[in-house]
């Protein structure tokens, strides 16, 4: 097995050497920038620690596959921020922001495109299987922006439809990175199956605490304002919940409604909406979902050795271990 701390350096080195063309400027630059202003590296940390769970050592085959994961990842991001219209991430200008739009379009796509190269660098004996796992996955994280989309014109959200989405547009490309890992690696089919389980429930249980951290984390842990998903008006896993165990969704709709124009209205919405989820009990219903989901994915990869279990136990409680 390759150990965790040869993986998170390779990472760090990965995303300090990676390059894009150089031109024309207007192009690239987003990209560069975009990699540059970081981010967890969830996704090639991931895939590399799969892999290292039946390798001894990291190659060009691995290592770029594993880049093009955070690359494909990144280019949602710019994409998805136009369509959210958010003017921040991670406490920097979004592209179509710092651009505009139409350099956010074109950029996302060229970044779409160089993903597909990095992915190509895989084993040619299992380029066939990386790239159909791929492709498959790419549509569907499009499928989730879609229903994601659609579900900000709904007043309510049946929670198997949010589950839904959140398995598309989160879960399924953090359970491709894992078994990407192990695809490459070349580890038996039953375990690369498995492996992928963990990986969407793990990723269902990184959503539902993402959700949980917005409103009750801390901002310097979390890394962007509490609240931000109450100010938006954005369906989350505990406003699903909350309107489910709501007898009428009026309080809801009034405490939605608040003005949030000054920092003092902002502050007051957030509240306004926390006092619900508190009075309704849903932080320790989310709270209990996450370790539910955390559980099942550990569950899934119960045919593994017991070192290699430990080790996607550490990673699982490290990706939303404060959440819980």
């Amino acid at each position: 097995m390759i150990t965790q701390a040869t993986i998170n350096a390779a990472v760090k080195r990965l995303f300090e050497e990676i390059e894009f063309t150089r031109e024309p400027e207007g192009l690239y630059d987003p990209l560069r920038y975009m990699i540059a202003i970081g981010g967890k590296r969830i996704r090639p940390t991931l895939c590399l620690t799969a892999y290292g769970l039946f390798r001894d050592d990291l190659t060009e085959g691995i290592l770029e596959p594993a880049a093009g994961l955070e690359v494909f990842h990144t280019f949602t991001l710019i994409h998805d921020d136009m369509m959210d219209k958010s003017p921040l991430r991670r406490g920097q200008e979004t592209v179509w922001v710092k651009w505009n739009p139409d350099t956010a379009i074109l950029s996302g796509d060229v970044m779409c495109i160089d993903s597909y190269k990095r992915m190509a660098a895989a084993p040619p004996q299992v380029l066939p299987q990386v790239l159909a796992l791929f492709s498959k996955t790419a549509a569907e994280v499009c499928d989730g922006q879609q229903y994601d989309m659609e579900f900000e014109q709904m007043s309510a959200v049946p929670m198997a439809d949010y589950m839904k989405m959140i398995g598309l547009k989160t879960a399924v490309l953090i359970a491709c990175s894992a078994k990407m890992g192990a695809l490459i690696a070349e580890a038996p089919e039953t375990l690369c199956n498995a492996i992928y389980d963990y990986g969407y429930k793990l990723g269902l249980a990184f959503q539902v605490a993402d959700d949980y951290l917005d409103a009750y984390g801390d901002a310097k842990v979390f890394g962007k304002p509490i609240g931000g998903d109450i100010l938006n008006g954005k369906k989350s896993w505990l406003t699903v919940r909350l309107t489910e165990k709501l007898p009428d969704r009026k309080a809801l709709d009034d405490a939605f409604a608040l003005p949030d124009g000054t920092a003092e209205e902002k502050a007051a919405k957030i509240a306004a909406v926390k006092a619900l989820y508190d009075r309704y009990g849903i932080p320790s219903e989310a709270q209990a979902e996450i370790r539910r989901l955390s559980d099942e994915a550990m569950e899934a990869v119960a045919g593994l050795g017991a070192e290699q279990r430990q080790r996607l136990d550490e990673f699982a409680e490290k990706l939303i271990g404060r959440a819980k």
